[in-house]
């Protein structure tokens, strides 16, 4: 009888992980960032940086010390202040590539196609153009600008709190993890909880010894439908492919047919502490 109960039980436990998992996805990882067939070199010149991708410019002294060769022209980008989170948060771009701060390959590469001008004008049309998986259903045009409120082109007032004052903070109203040197540990009694039960997915810059928000914070940029959990992750999730959407570096799928799911609420629990389960005494964890 016991092990026929044990046996049983591997078998709803091992249909639960496969229904939480994708396998293999039907499209290319890079997704969007195909860029019309383009891929690694739309944003990336292997030789040259922005001037090896054809741009009509003089670069700028930092060029050679590009670490991750930048194809883009960022130079109109160079000390430009942007406000977000409702004008709480104000950041100053770098003044060159060679910026030694988590915001030159955080912030502002991205903005050299996301800022709310080059890209309507250009080859994004403010849509993904790429072929969909179908785990994004209906979900057809989706907007990729971060500096596209409406208000004016390349607004960020609208815009999730990002730079280099926008800090990941712990105790308080946030949660009971340690911060060592701009390093968030999620080891206190509710947030080692938290990632046991789905996982510390997001990478905070660090500047100043604090943890601090930029893109590349919720985005991996190279990898838009599938996470991969192993068993090394900060994760207690079991080991395999997850679903997940908009270069999100953690499981996320609204379009996940179980109406009790709570993968997506999850994601932005990582860092708001004090909308989790645990934080709040609930004893609920990740449903997918």
């Amino acid at each position: 009888m016991n092990r026929i109960s044990f046996a049983a039980l591997a078998v709803i436990a091992s249909s639960i992980v496969a229904a939480a998992q994708i396998t293999t996805p039907g499209t290319d990882v890079l997704g969007a960032h195909l860029n019309y067939g383009r891929g690694c070199t739309a944003c990336h010149s292997p030789h040259s940086g922005a001037s090896g991708n054809g741009k009509a410019h003089t670069p700028d002294a930092s060029a050679a010390r590009n670490p991750i060769l930048w194809g883009e022209d960022v130079t109109s980008l160079y000390g430009r202040s942007i406000t977000t989170g409702g004008g709480k948060f104000v950041e100053v771009l770098p003044a060159s590539m060679s910026a030694n701060t988590p915001d030159v390959a955080g912030m502002l590469t991205c903005l050299s196609c996301h800022d709310g001008n080059f890209a309507p004008a250009a080859m994004m049309k403010n849509k993904v153009y790429e072929t969909l998986p179908s785990t994004y259903g209906i979900r057809s045009q989706v907007p990729t600008l971060i500096g596209g409120s409406g208000i004016s082109a390349g607004s960020f007032i609208s815009e999730h709190p990002m730079g280099l004052n926008a800090n990941i903070r712990c105790g308080g109203s946030g949660w009971d993890c340690a911060e060592t040197n701009g390093a968030i540990a999620m080891r206190g009694a509710a947030s080692s909880r938290f990632v046991q039960s789905y996982g510390f997915f997001v990478k905070p810059g660090s500047y100043n010894n604090r943890a601090i928000i930029v893109c590349t914070t919720c985005h991996e940029p190279h990898v838009m439908n599938v996470v991969k959990v192993t068993q090394g992750s900060n994760s207690g999730l079991p080991p395999g492919n997850y679903a997940t959407m908009f270069f999100l570096r953690a499981p996320y799928n609204p379009a996940d047919t179980n109406p009790s799911s709570n993968q997506t609420a999850q994601f932005c629990r990582q860092c708001h502490g004090d909308k989790s389960n645990e934080m709040n005494g609930s004893t609920a964890g990740t449903v997918f």
